[in-house]
């Protein structure tokens, strides 16, 4: 199972709320409609964005500032991602689709591959629930030149897999963390003192506004 991941906001000085409901109507288009191979998507609106290239961190995030908003998209395999890709700006969906993307002000992506989870382990496909009932999402990202790459399997320590999954990177379409693990609490394997030196654990929290 693949999930490909969005971050995006709006244009400068555009209307949040419209950016919002152009989002959601894309996303229940493709509910209504799903294309081979689509899982289900899920969307989150976040106070930063700091996997988008020229976004503030959070020190830096003024108050009042523009909203970020993280998108994913599960998809069965790299067959389904491209059927994904072309049916997004396809007959039945390229309405809403074009909407929210006149509207985008930038945004950037990365392909991620289910590491852990209960799901995963039992060969089943993955559901929503462990992604949208996810209020947290760890960034965990190592240092260049980091050979510790074991390190991965350790971070879904204390993880309850029926509620919580771990993520790793596949592709980067832009700056993205390696692992990201998604919980509504904090596991041992992400604690800071159980990752290495120079390696950095990011916690975001999400509020989710669809799921489907």
């Amino acid at each position: 199972m693949l999930a490909y991941l969005f971050w995006h906001r709006p244009r400068d000085g555009g209307d949040v709320v419209a950016y919002e409901q152009a989002l959601l109507a894309f996303h229940r288009s493709l509910h209504r409609a799903p294309p081979v191979g689509l899982g289900g998507s899920a969307v989150f609106r976040l106070e930063q964005l700091p996997f988008l290239a020229g976004a503030a961190t959070p020190s830096e995030e003024p108050a009042g500032a523009t909203p970020g908003y993280e998108d994913w998209y599960l998809v069965e395999d790299y067959a389904a991602l491209g059927v994904l890709n072309g049916a997004a700006v396809g007959r039945g969906h390229r309405t809403a689709h074009d909407e929210a993307a006149r509207r985008l002000g930038g945004g950037t992506g990365a392909l991620y591959a289910l590491a852990e989870g209960e799901r995963c382990e039992s060969g089943q496909r993955p559901g929503l629930e462990s992604i949208g009932d996810a209020t947290l999402a760890v960034w965990v990202a190592r240092p260049s030149g980091s050979r510790q790459r074991m390190l991965g399997e350790l971070l879904g320590d204390g993880m309850d897999g029926r509620r919580a999954s771990l993520w790793r990177r596949q592709l980067a379409l832009g700056p993205a963390p390696e692992f990201c693990l998604l919980a509504s609490e904090l596991p041992p394997g992400v604690a800071p003192t159980r990752l290495p030196t120079g390696w950095t654990a990011t916690i975001l929290e999400r509020e989710p506004l669809w799921s489907g």
